[in-house]
Formats: C-alpha cells, structure tokens, sequence
C-alpha cells in the first residue's frame, strides 16, 4: 500500500459493519489500519475486523476488555485466533496479565488503556480515583502496565513523552487518539494535539475518527493528516 502512512489508523465509529467497509473501500489504499470498537460490535464489527484482514488490511480492536482473570484470558483467547493486529484492555496489572496469557503466541498485541482521553481531574474524582494529577497517573498506570507485559498502551499526546522517557517504555508502543487538525473541531476529546506534535512527542501510532469519516473527502482528509505527520517523520519512525 504505497500511499498509506502505516502509522495512521482509522476509527470507523460509524454504525454497522456496512458502512465500516464502504469507508474503507472509499479509502482504498490511502489507508493501510482501521479500529473498531465497542459501538461497532452489535453491528457486524468483528465480521468486519475479519473481512479487512482478508483485505489485507491491518486492524485495531478496541474492546477495552475488563472482568477478572479468568474472563478477561478466555475473551483474548478467542478474539486472538483472528490474528488481529491490536487489541485493548484496561491498563490494571491482574487484567493485563490475563490477556497476555490469554494472547499466547499470536500475534496480537495487547495495548493497555492508561486514562481515556476524554475524561480530566474532575471525571476522575467523581470515579473515585485516586488524588494526584492527572498526567502523573497515566504515566504511572503506563509503567506498570508495562511491567505487567502489556505491548504498549494509549496514551494522549500530553501524556505519550512522558511514557516514553520511561525505563520501561523500551521497545513498548504508545497508541495516540484525540489528534486533531490545526483547524479542526476537538469534538469530546479534551486532551488533544496535532498529528505532528503527537508523533514528535513519542506516539507510533495515531489513531483518527471524526476528522475522516465525518469529511466530505475522506481520503483527502487523511491524506492531509499523513502530510501534517510528515512534518515530524525522522523524530519518531518505530514500526512494529
């Protein structure tokens, strides 16, 4: 896929898993990596993460799996023989090492979720979390993620530099959402940055929704997300 930028993937937030597919075939090549989560799964989302792997394409599953041990290895077990590219848990230690033993040697690999990106101090007090700043906490809940043998983790682009000065950080993958555009919307997110910025701050992987699907050229708005990475290719190049 010549002109996809491997890493760029695509959210397909859309409805179902019809819709999913007409966007990644509008897409074409300019696109080589898609997520699908949660909203998507009633609609047809694994038959879809099946169909775009027959393409050819690379996939993120973004299921956030959370549950004990037991459950958490035997949900992992069975989504892994698709040979799926990525796929989410919570970032607590018991839970990544559930999916980890539950991935074996496929070659899924497992991302854990650190604090999501559209939730600030407040959200987390009304949770219950613990006092502390908030980017303290992500880095934190990222090293022990780490440690529990997590592949890499999500990070927002506030928070990806700071993981990656980690020890532990050391050959991991730090999985960006909330990028946006210079002029684009922010939308829920509220702790963004430009695909730019996100690569030069330590991100791999940028993932993309809204700002693509909801163009009225879709594969031109991805395309002008790949050149605005671009301006930082040399600062971080790791593909795994």
């Amino acid at each position: 896929m010549p002109n996809a930028d491997p890493r760029l993937i695509v959210a397909l937030d859309v409805p179902n898993a019809l819709d999913g597919l007409a966007l990644a075939k509008k897409l074409g090549d300019t696109v080589s990596f898609y997520k699908i989560g949660l909203g998507m799964l009633t609609g047809g989302g694994l038959a879809l993460a099946i169909e775009l792997k027959e393409m050819g394409k690379r996939v993120f599953l973004d299921m956030k799996l959370f549950d004990i041990p037991a459950t958490v290895e035997k949900a992992t077990r069975g989504l892994a023989q698709y040979d799926l590219d990525f796929l989410t848990v919570h970032g607590d230690p018991h839970v990544v090492r559930a999916a980890v033993a539950g991935r074996g040697g496929r070659i899924t690999k497992i991302l854990a979720v650190t604090i999501l990106t559209a939730m600030e101090r407040d959200d987390l007090d009304e949770c219950l979390i613990k006092s502390g700043a908030l980017h303290d906490l992500v880095v934190e809940r990222a090293r022990l993620a780490f440690l529990a043998g997590a592949d890499g983790v999500i990070a927002s682009p506030q928070e990806s530099a700071l993981i990656r000065a980690l020890p532990e950080a050391e050959g991991k993958l730090i999985v960006t959402p909330g990028v946006r555009m210079p002029d684009g919307e922010k939308g829920d997110q509220k702790r963004i940055a430009t695909p730019a910025q996100a690569i030069a701050g330590g991100s791999d992987y940028l993932v993309v929704g809204r700002p693509i699907w909801q163009a009225p050229a879709p594969k031109i708005a991805a395309r002008r997300i790949m050149e605005n990475m671009a301006e930082a290719k040399g600062i971080n190049t790791r593909f795994h």
